[in-house]
Protein backbone atom coordinates (compact mmCIF):
# COMPACT_ATOMS: atom_id res chain seq x y z
CA UNK A 1 0.00 0.00 0.00
CA UNK A 2 1.39 3.32 -0.53
CA UNK A 3 -0.41 6.53 0.61
CA UNK A 4 -0.54 10.01 -1.07
CA UNK A 5 -0.57 13.56 -0.30
CA UNK A 6 -1.03 16.76 -2.53
CA UNK A 7 0.42 19.83 -0.41
CA UNK A 8 0.79 23.84 -0.77
CA UNK A 9 3.38 25.30 0.57
CA UNK A 10 4.63 28.82 1.26
CA UNK A 11 8.33 30.55 1.61
CA UNK A 12 7.72 33.49 3.01
CA UNK A 13 11.01 36.13 2.90
CA UNK A 14 11.43 39.68 4.17
CA UNK A 15 14.29 41.27 4.98
CA UNK A 16 16.21 37.97 5.03
CA UNK A 17 13.84 36.09 7.34
CA UNK A 18 11.20 33.52 6.81
CA UNK A 19 8.19 32.68 7.85
CA UNK A 20 8.48 28.72 9.65
CA UNK A 21 6.08 27.30 11.77
CA UNK A 22 6.42 24.84 14.34
CA UNK A 23 4.96 21.32 13.80
CA UNK A 24 4.15 19.16 17.00
CA UNK A 25 2.59 15.69 17.13
CA UNK A 26 2.12 12.71 19.06
CA UNK A 27 4.92 11.16 16.77
CA UNK A 28 7.42 13.91 17.00
CA UNK A 29 8.47 16.05 20.01
CA UNK A 30 8.93 19.27 17.47
CA UNK A 31 10.41 20.30 13.62
CA UNK A 32 10.14 23.53 11.64
CA UNK A 33 8.24 23.59 8.18
CA UNK A 34 6.87 25.62 6.34
CA UNK A 35 3.33 27.44 6.43
CA UNK A 36 0.83 25.03 4.30
CA UNK A 37 0.00 21.46 4.03
CA UNK A 38 -2.78 19.30 2.55
CA UNK A 39 -5.09 20.56 -0.36
CA UNK A 40 -8.35 19.60 -0.02
CA UNK A 41 -10.59 17.48 -2.33
CA UNK A 42 -11.74 19.72 -5.22
CA UNK A 43 -9.90 22.74 -3.60
CA UNK A 44 -7.27 24.67 -6.15
CA UNK A 45 -3.73 24.71 -4.62
CA UNK A 46 -3.65 28.49 -4.88
CA UNK A 47 -6.61 28.51 -2.27
CA UNK A 48 -5.05 25.57 0.00
CA UNK A 49 -1.98 27.97 0.51
CA UNK A 50 -3.67 30.63 1.59
CA UNK A 51 -6.08 29.24 4.07
CA UNK A 52 -3.33 27.28 5.42
CA UNK A 53 -1.08 30.23 6.02
CA UNK A 54 -4.19 31.54 7.74
CA UNK A 55 -4.93 28.89 9.81
CA UNK A 56 -1.48 27.34 10.83
CA UNK A 57 -0.39 31.76 11.59
CA UNK A 58 -3.03 34.16 12.07
CA UNK A 59 -2.03 35.91 8.65
CA UNK A 60 -3.15 36.50 5.17
CA UNK A 61 -0.85 35.29 2.33
CA UNK A 62 -0.76 36.66 -1.25
CA UNK A 63 0.72 34.70 -3.35
CA UNK A 64 3.23 36.37 -5.95
CA UNK A 65 4.86 33.23 -7.94
CA UNK A 66 4.39 29.83 -8.33
CA UNK A 67 7.89 28.16 -7.37
CA UNK A 68 8.24 24.89 -8.59
CA UNK A 69 6.97 21.60 -7.13
CA UNK A 70 8.93 19.14 -5.39
CA UNK A 71 7.60 14.70 -5.59
CA UNK A 72 9.42 12.92 -2.41
CA UNK A 73 8.77 9.06 -2.17
CA UNK A 74 9.26 7.95 1.64
CA UNK A 75 9.64 4.24 1.95
CA UNK A 76 7.76 2.48 4.35
CA UNK A 77 10.90 2.33 6.52
CA UNK A 78 11.52 5.83 7.18
CA UNK A 79 8.08 6.69 8.24
CA UNK A 80 7.33 7.16 11.95
CA UNK A 81 4.29 4.52 11.06
CA UNK A 82 5.49 2.08 8.59
CA UNK A 83 2.43 -0.18 9.17
CA UNK A 84 0.70 2.70 7.20
CA UNK A 85 3.31 1.52 4.25
CA UNK A 86 4.82 3.90 1.56
CA UNK A 87 4.40 7.34 0.87
CA UNK A 88 4.39 9.82 -1.80
CA UNK A 89 4.15 13.44 -1.07
CA UNK A 90 3.74 16.17 -4.23
CA UNK A 91 4.12 19.89 -2.82
CA UNK A 92 3.22 22.86 -4.56
CA UNK A 93 5.53 25.87 -3.47
CA UNK A 94 4.62 29.50 -3.63
CA UNK A 95 6.53 32.82 -2.83
CA UNK A 96 4.10 34.66 -0.78
CA UNK A 97 3.74 38.33 0.77
CA UNK A 98 2.46 38.44 4.39
CA UNK A 99 0.31 40.79 6.46
CA UNK A 100 -1.05 40.69 9.77
CA UNK A 101 1.03 39.83 12.84
CA UNK A 102 2.01 35.53 13.60
CA UNK A 103 -0.19 33.61 16.33
CA UNK A 104 -0.02 30.15 17.00
CA UNK A 105 -2.80 27.74 15.38
CA UNK A 106 -5.74 27.40 17.64
CA UNK A 107 -5.90 23.55 18.34
CA UNK A 108 -4.01 22.55 15.46
CA UNK A 109 -0.89 20.98 14.97
CA UNK A 110 1.26 24.08 14.34
CA UNK A 111 2.68 26.03 16.91
CA UNK A 112 5.29 29.17 17.59
CA UNK A 113 5.10 31.30 13.79
CA UNK A 114 8.28 33.27 13.75
CA UNK A 115 9.61 34.79 11.06
CA UNK A 116 13.54 33.24 11.76
CA UNK A 117 16.70 34.36 10.46
CA UNK A 118 17.63 32.79 6.82
CA UNK A 119 21.37 32.29 8.60
CA UNK A 120 19.47 30.03 11.63
CA UNK A 121 17.22 27.71 9.51
CA UNK A 122 20.43 25.43 8.95
CA UNK A 123 20.69 24.67 13.31
CA UNK A 124 17.18 23.98 13.12
CA UNK A 125 15.48 20.65 13.34
CA UNK A 126 13.40 21.11 10.25
CA UNK A 127 11.04 18.82 7.56
CA UNK A 128 13.24 18.49 4.12
CA UNK A 129 10.30 20.66 2.26
CA UNK A 130 12.02 23.93 3.75
CA UNK A 131 15.50 23.29 2.58
CA UNK A 132 13.28 22.49 -0.86
CA UNK A 133 11.09 25.66 -0.72
CA UNK A 134 14.54 28.14 0.06
CA UNK A 135 15.95 26.43 -2.79
CA UNK A 136 13.15 27.08 -5.06
CA UNK A 137 13.01 31.00 -3.67
CA UNK A 138 16.97 31.00 -4.55
CA UNK A 139 17.34 29.89 -7.82
CA UNK A 140 13.89 30.13 -9.75
CA UNK A 141 14.92 27.51 -11.74
CA UNK A 142 12.60 27.71 -14.96
CA UNK A 143 11.86 23.99 -14.55
CA UNK A 144 10.64 24.31 -11.27
CA UNK A 145 12.15 21.64 -10.12
CA UNK A 146 15.19 21.77 -7.31
CA UNK A 147 17.07 18.43 -6.32
CA UNK A 148 15.75 16.17 -4.18
CA UNK A 149 16.56 17.35 -0.15
CA UNK A 150 19.07 13.96 1.61
CA UNK A 151 17.47 13.75 5.18
CA UNK A 152 19.59 12.76 7.86
CA UNK A 153 20.98 14.82 10.95
CA UNK A 154 19.00 18.11 11.52
CA UNK A 155 16.57 17.58 8.41
CA UNK A 156 13.64 14.98 8.21
CA UNK A 157 10.94 14.03 6.43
Amino acid sequence: MTTFRLGAYAVAIENDHVLLVRCTSAFDDGHWSLPGGAVEHGEDPVDAVVREVAEETGCVAEVDQLLGVDSRFIPAAERHMPEKGDHQNIGIFYSVRITGEPRPEPNGATVDPLWTPMADVAGLRRAALVDVGLALAAGRPPTGHVAAVPVGGLVIH
